[in-house]
């Protein structure tokens, strides 16, 4: 019931954190929003991403947030040159698929941050898909921050409407968005292992209980796999984030750097959780197999008993089944019936030992 009822919060939270935001807009092609931000503070009017960076640099304050989902080359190369980005860096941003990662260039910081999503499902099984990953750049310059999206999950929505409630963080410029996306990945992490724990609950009360079935193994497996896609995502980001944290980088001043560090701390906590969890995963999966092995056991031993039990009558009637003329009692009227009872209670000698020693 508990299970069920952190699974029903999970979902109200999702429906309102992954607002609708569209992933393609009239502002472009890929360009999924395009804002102006002076002293912490939303600029009104939309505009194209040209006009913005304009706006900006004609008034020497505040900066300008780009954000794209999943551009092509084609309609990323216009942003590129805008801003005047790195062509290693856009190549990275533009094909995805890149380690998390902090790259300073000239005076422009790349940064790439794997997201990770929580699948809901009724009930776990051997092909249950648990976590789905996508991923996050960042480019922060003196008076932009322009972030590329890959993935259907880790809509910077919510995140971005959060920053505009709280103008004195956003004034601090581009550095301070770079600190809210790591803090806003770094939470998402958190809640897909707590996520987790649920199914490796459930799996765990599986297998000790009396009515675990022998398909355990499998769904056992499937969570340490996404386990294990979870760990690529995650454990890769911890000495970018160590980086931000201490390393004199451009745009982060070293008044945010503390910040980072706190985002560092929660990142440790969540590759301790992985680790613990991987190693739980490990000692149920031994236990399940010690299981199987038990219930293997215990059924060659019914096995050999009943064997050695039907063994009785089988020697004796193969015995006179010879047809000699002269077996002992072959002629007797009671033969017959002395020889089935001795039989019956051979059986049930053997019968009531085998009971005694637990193999019956």
């Amino acid at each position: 019931m508990i299970r069920n009822l952190r699974r029903a919060v999970r979902r109200a939270y999702r429906r309102t954190v992954d607002l609708s935001h569209p992933a393609r807009s009239p502002l472009g092609s890929a360009v999924v929003n395009c804002v102006v931000y002076r002293d912490g503070v939303r600029q009104p009017g939309d505009c194209p991403v040209d006009e913005a960076v304009r706006r900006v640099r004609r008034a020497k304050e505040g900066f300008v947030w780009v954000g794209l989902h999943e551009p092509s080359a084609e309609e990323f190369a216009g942003i590129a040159e805008l801003f005047e980005l790195h062509p290693l860096a856009v190549e990275d941003a533009v094909r995805a698929h890149q380690r998390p990662q902090v790259q300073p260039y000239d005076d422009v910081l790349f940064a790439v941050f794997k997201t990770v999503g929580y699948v809901e499902h009724e009930e776990l099984t051997a092909t249950s898909e648990v976590v789905e990953t996508g991923e996050l750049m960042v480019f922060a310059g003196p008076d932009f921050v322009v972030t590329v999206r890959h993935g259907k999950h880790g809509s910077l929505g919510p995140l971005r409407e959060a920053l505009e409630n709280t103008p004195e963080q956003l004034a601090k410029g581009p550095a301070a968005v770079l600190h809210a996306i790591a803090d806003h990945v770094v939470d998402d992490y958190l809640l897909v292992i707590d996520a987790m724990q649920d199914d490796i609950d459930a799996v765990e009360t599986a297998v000790f209980s009396d009515t675990s079935g022998r398909g355990d193994a499998g769904r056992i497996y499937q969570l340490k796999r996404e386990l294990l896609e979870f760990k690529r995502a995650v454990t890769p980001l911890q000495r970018p984030l160590n980086d931000l944290a201490t390393r004199p980088l451009p745009p982060v001043d070293a008044d945010i750097q503390p910040y980072f560090r706190d985002v560092a701390d929660h990142l440790t906590r969540v590759n301790e959780q992985i680790v613990s969890i991987d190693a739980l995963l490990d000692s149920i999966l031994q236990a399940h197999l010690a299981q199987v092995t038990v219930a293997q056991n215990e059924d060659m031993r019914k096995i050999t008993a009943w064997a050695a039990i039907v063994a009785v009558p089988t020697m004796v009637c193969g015995i006179y089944g010879m047809n000699f003329d002269n077996m002992p009692e072959l002629h007797w009227r009671y033969g017959y019936p002395i020889s089935l009872a001795v039989m019956t209670l051979a059986c049930y000698a053997i019968y009531r030992g085998f009971r005694r020693n637990g193999w019956l």
